[in-house]
């Protein structure tokens, strides 16, 4: 037998030896025991998180469902006077906002 042969007759009973089965009646693994306990609070974890996102989505959707509904029941002259005096009270927010307004239209029409 080569010297290259015994050494993978080496690494194949080391490899052997470092399986573990796993659930067949006898006693588990303590890591993979941990390691199913971790992916198991994890999994919780992200399902919450989910959860959460969910209920903040849902929110969200709601409150902009009811600012369009404001929208539409007022006169645009009167959304115009209103945009005016928020301008005047916040000029501040108010570039920042007409910047990031800018900035989203102008990667949209980059796209296309």
């Amino acid at each position: 037998m080569s010297e290259f042969e015994a050494e993978v007759k080496k690494a194949e009973k080391e490899l052997e030896q470092s399986l573990v089965p796993l659930n067949n009646g006898e006693k588990e693994d303590e890591f993979l025991g941990e390691l199913k306990m971790q992916a198991q609070d994890y999994g919780q974890k992200v399902q919450d998180a989910a959860e959460k996102a969910k209920l903040y989505a849902e929110e969200k959707i709601s409150w902009a469902g009811e600012k369009f509904k404001e929208i539409q029941s007022k006169d645009p002259k009167e959304i115009v006077a209103d945009a005016k005096e928020y301008a005047r009270q916040k000029p501040g927010q108010t570039i920042l906002i007409s910047a990031a307004i800018g900035l989203v239209i102008g990667m949209l029409l980059r796209r296309r």
